[in-house]
């Protein structure tokens, strides 16, 4: 199998004209031909390719919300014990713009190819045991439930975090996962600083707080 960002970029029509399909591309692309590419099938994939427009430094308009419900659907799998992630017809049949595809993979491969270099299988308990999933499948639902929260600031950062784990999973390199872990705390803090902000009638709590 290709690198993650080897098959993103070539899906997208990034790549060499050799490497390319005959005809002329879709203006659109399923979700579900972004989730082939997990010939594996499995949940790192699904869960890093959920997680990769919003965990950009770009905006994400009409995805982090739909991208959550779902990334929230595969923690509940993983914690259910489930061994294939699975998804219904209408997430597989989501389109994108091929336009605004493009744009995040333009964007993402450079930071997706510096992952690449780091990634290796290591600490392996972290992904493959029991206990491993339950913790790792906690902070994923987590994280999908603050990105289905339309409020700025509860979407990019939980969405990173879910990316960096899962690609933790897709690599089987347990110090990813961990970082990835890390990350998601500090977002569970930072979403519910905001929410608490919010219905202490301020931006954040810091900012209640200096009030």
């Amino acid at each position: 199998m290709a690198r993650l960002s080897q098959e993103l970029a070539r899906l997208a029509g990034l790549a060499n004209s050799s490497e390319q399909p005959e005809g002329s591309p879709p203006e659109a692309i399923r979700l579900e031909e972004i989730l082939k590419l997990a010939r594996e099938r499995s949940f790192g994939l699904f869960l890093a390719v959920l997680s990769f427009p919003s965990a950009l430094p770009l905006p994400a308009p009409g995805y982090s919300t739909p991208f959550g419900v779902v990334i929230l659907l595969l923690a509940l799998q993983m914690l259910s014990g489930r061994a294939t992630p699975w998804l219904p017809p209408w997430v597989l049949q989501t389109s994108i713009e091929r336009k605004q595809f493009q744009k995040w993979v333009q964007v993402g491969i450079p930071w997706l190819q510096r992952l690449e270099q780091v990634a290796r299988p290591r600490w392996n308990l972290v992904c493959t045991s029991r206990l491993g999933q339950v913790w790792l499948g906690t902070w994923i639902g987590l994280m999908g439930i603050s990105m289905i929260i339309p409020v700025p600031g509860t979407n990019t950062l939980p969405a990173m975090g879910v990316f960096v784990t899962a690609f933790g999973l897709l690599e089987e390199d347990g110090i990813l996962c961990s970082l990835g872990s890390l990350i998601c705390v500090a977002a569970g803090l930072l979403t519910t600083s905001i929410l608490v902000g919010l219905g202490l009638g301020g931006t954040t709590l810091l900012n209640w707080l200096r009030r």
